[in-house]
């Protein structure tokens, strides 16, 4: 920055607002509620852009959670279940949430218990990779429960 050679000194407006033309760059105030208020000399557009750049690397950088789903029946064989705990093992290594879903067809609903049983074993087979965060719950045919990534 143009301002970085001169030393910080109290000038009145008048002289600063006058400083900055002659440089042809913007006074920016940039404490206001100090006393007295703090300006700097700056290109003024330059400073936007920067502040723009630094708040898009701050979004790329933040951590976007995902949510994987894996769908059972009520009556999945045991090697069906144990692929898809493989699965679900691998979303949480990953970082991604896993919403395990069992479905009821007609009159599967009857079998309720035997998905909430079955949910519940899932859980504990992910429970090294991964912690329930919602136990099983009905929603209409759906019996569903969400895990998420344990902190490592």
């Amino acid at each position: 920055m143009v301002g970085d050679d001169v030393e910080p000194s109290i000038m009145n407006l008048r002289e600063a607002l006058d400083m900055a033309e002659q440089m042809e760059l913007d006074l920016v105030e940039i404490s206001p509620n100090a006393n007295p208020p703090v300006c700097k000399i700056l290109d003024y557009q330059k400073f936007l852009y920067e502040q723009r750049k630094k708040q898009k690397e701050m979004k790329s950088k933040a951590t976007k959670i995902v949510v994987k789903e894996i769908r059972l029946g009520p009556n999945t064989d045991e090697h069906d279940f144990n692929f898809k705990v493989n699965h679900a093992i691998g979303f949480l290594k990953d970082g991604n949430k896993v919403k395990v879903d069992v479905f009821f067809r007609g009159r599967t609903i009857v079998y309720k218990d035997q998905g909430e049983i079955l949910l519940l074993r899932f859980a504990e087979a992910c429970i090294e990779y991964g912690k329930p965060e919602q136990m099983p719950k009905l929603e209409g045919k759906r019996m569903i429960m969400i895990l998420s990534p344990s902190k490592k």
